[in-house]
């Protein structure tokens, strides 16, 4: 991709993120990801700004904040407003963002006010917002990068179905709906499911345990490195991913980008990623549906008489494959990459 043609320098840019580098969760990662993806722009990633490095002569000023998590950042997010303007200044929103704080947290609606663009990560975002804010507001995709494709056995009784769920247990996660999915099928020797992720919640911690032990199909291995759970992903037959909350998420983009189809909640944050027809969907907390879904990835259980139902295991996954594979484009460092350095073109030009 070429550098911005507007401006012969590169510009400098800070990038506030609630959390850095010991965290290792979305927000760092979506972080370091934007500095790479912004070279040859100057950037450097913060807590909380002002910060040492944030010069008030103006030859050495920022010239450009984006500030993820319009409540967590909102202290950055006004103080720049303050010193700067509203010029050069988007706010990223997450899903806690669009689905929860904006609607009773006062420091996020003023982020939201304040930024001269609002940016979301996937389509059905603008929908969560206030009419008037939706005319600045835009959407840019995450990626990620693309893995070979692993074949993976029949799922045909009685061949296994291996499912994988990635997520640090949380509520907002829904790792419940797994639990109470493994419980019911405890008796299907043939399904077995991995659950990745970190007790961020000790209650849920306890529950993945007492899931395991209940449920000899069931395995929670607890916070895993980045390579080890792309390469759990890389190998499943599907991703599970249960969020009741989610601004999108970064381990859908993975699995597409893997080759391996997602069983997801529909919520906005998933649609806005899989797309309004994806197939794959149950619905939010919906531990039966969830089952009956996993039940189908093995053509077990299945109703007869119609066409899609009719699909062995094997022919429905290869159905979600597909559908999956359609929507990989989106998710490509590239178009990210053109999507970022558009947004902080814009950003200067107005600032």
């Amino acid at each position: 991709m070429n550098s911005p043609t507007r401006h012969t320098e590169p510009l400098r840019i800070v990038i506030v993120s609630p959390t850095l580098a010991d965290a290792n969760n979305g927000n760092w990662q979506t972080a370091q990801r934007w500095r790479a993806l912004l070279a040859p722009h100057s950037v450097r990633i913060v807590q909380q700004w002002p910060d040492a490095d944030a010069h008030q002569q103006k030859a050495q000023q920022d010239q450009v904040m984006l500030a993820l998590h319009a409540r967590r950042s909102a202290a950055s997010v006004a103080a720049w407003a303050e010193r700067q303007s509203a010029g050069g200044l988007a706010v990223v929103l997450t899903g806690t963002d669009l689905y929860r704080d904006i609607q009773s947290d006062p420091a996020a609606r003023q982020s939201l006010s304040l930024a001269a663009q609002l940016v979301v990560l996937q389509t059905k975002g603008p929908d969560a917002l206030p009419a008037d804010l939706r005319a600045k507001t835009r959407v840019i995709f995450q990626s990620s990068t693309s893995l070979p494709v692993v074949p993976k056995p029949s799922t045909q009784a009685p061949a296994a179905l291996r499912a994988v769920m990635v997520g640090h247990l949380r509520d907002e996660k829904s790792p419940q709906t797994l639990f109470a999915a493994a419980r019911l099928l405890q008796g299907d020797t043939n399904l077995f499911i991995d659950h990745l992720g970190e007790a961020l919640d000790p209650a849920l911690g306890e529950a993945a345990q007492a899931t395991a032990a209940a449920c000899p199909n069931y395995r929670w291995l607890g916070g895993q490195p980045y390579n080890a759970t792309r390469r759990h992903i890389q190998r499943a037959h599907v991703l599970v991913h249960a969020s009741l909350i989610e601004g999108g998420a970064h381990v859908v983009m993975e699995a597409i980008l893997s080759g391996t189809p997602v069983l997801a909640s529909r919520i906005p944050g998933n649609v806005g990623l899989l797309g309004d027809d994806y197939a794959g969907y149950f619905e939010p907390g919906d531990a039966e549906g969830l089952a009956q879904l996993l039940r189908r990835c093995r053509g077990a259980g299945l109703a007869s008489g119609t066409a899609p139902e009719a699909l062995t295991g094997d022919e429905w996954l290869a159905q979600l494959r597909a559908q999956c594979a359609l929507r990989a484009p989106l998710f490509s460092p590239d178009v990210e990459r053109a999507a970022l350095l558009q947004l902080v073109q814009d950003l200067s030009s107005a600032g």
